[in-house]
């Protein structure tokens, strides 16, 4: 290891078992030398395995609905309590559909449900910035990103709402990101992960084929959770200090490619 984040103090948005990214972020920056507090939404935290990644880093949970502003509120103060001072990092992993879990087209979309999953998905990342700004709760250079997707700029057809939860993010990112940026130094990114089987991935219809698919397509491959974390850590360590405003495609080349030789040959006849 490198410690790359040594004396560094954050907050972890949305681990919920080992398959999640947010889950191996927290494992690396507490390899990393980071202290952090962990966070996710009290039903979340009844359905995964929070407590025992806290036992394994060394760090406190607090419960948080993060559309919640008092729930923020309390996890900023409380977090700043128990690290003892102002936080370096933040990371937002958090998504959820309610028309994809409940197998909703996006034709015919519930518009409550799509409603309550920009909240969670995209409002959110704009709710916590809000607080961490107002109450001067980042250090000067600390490092906020937040997970997203490709499907914000290029159509999947099964990805549905989330499409356009992933758009509204990475807007907030940079808009938010540059009053961040201008009065506090700090940066505000966003990571374009190649899909990953996470729990919230695998929701999504035909997941395994897309995962086949992007794997084919990369001329490195896709990218995995444990991969997503290494470059996480970079961009909350000081080596990255004026990066901001961007979307960052980590994707093993997916983004940039119209179609590779694996693909043709499936389409090709002998």
């Amino acid at each position: 290891m490198y410690n790359l984040l040594k004396g560094k103090k954050g907050i972890i948005f949305g681990a919920l078992n080992e398959h999640s990214i947010a889950w191996k972020v927290a494992e690396r920056a507490h390899e990393e030398g980071a202290e952090f507090v962990l966070t996710n939404a009290p039903i979340a935290m009844r359905m995964g395995e929070i407590k025992a990644l806290a036992e394994k880093t060394g760090s406190q949970v607090i419960p948080a609905d993060a559309t919640s502003m008092d729930d923020l509120n309390n996890l900023v103060e409380k977090s700043m309590e128990i690290l003892g001072g102002k936080i370096d990092f933040v990371l937002h992993s958090i998504g959820m559909s309610v028309n994809v879990r409940k197998g909703i087209h996006y034709t015919n979309s519930n518009y409550d449900f799509t409603q309550k999953g920009a909240d969670v998905s995209a409002l959110s990342f704009h709710k916590t910035m809000n607080v961490l700004y107002n109450k001067n709760a980042m250090n000067e250079w600390g490092s906020i990103v937040a997970l997203t997707y490709m499907a914000a700029q290029r159509v999947f057809p099964d990805y549905n709402d989330m499409a356009d939860n992933k758009a509204y993010l990475e807007s907030i990112a940079r808009s938010f990101g540059y009053f961040f940026g201008r009065d506090h130094k700090v940066r505000v990114n966003t990571i374009s992960q190649s899909p990953t089987p996470t729990t919230a991935g695998s929701g999504v219809k035909g997941f395994d084929g897309f995962i086949s698919y992007a794997d084919k397509m990369s001329p490195l491959g896709n990218a995995t959770a444990l991969e997503c974390a290494d470059y996480t850590i970079s961009l909350f360590s000081d080596l990255t200090k004026k990066v901001t405003l961007q979307n960052l495609f980590h994707d093993g080349g997916f983004s940039n490619m119209g179609v590779s030789d694996a693909v043709m040959s499936k389409f090709t006849e002998e």
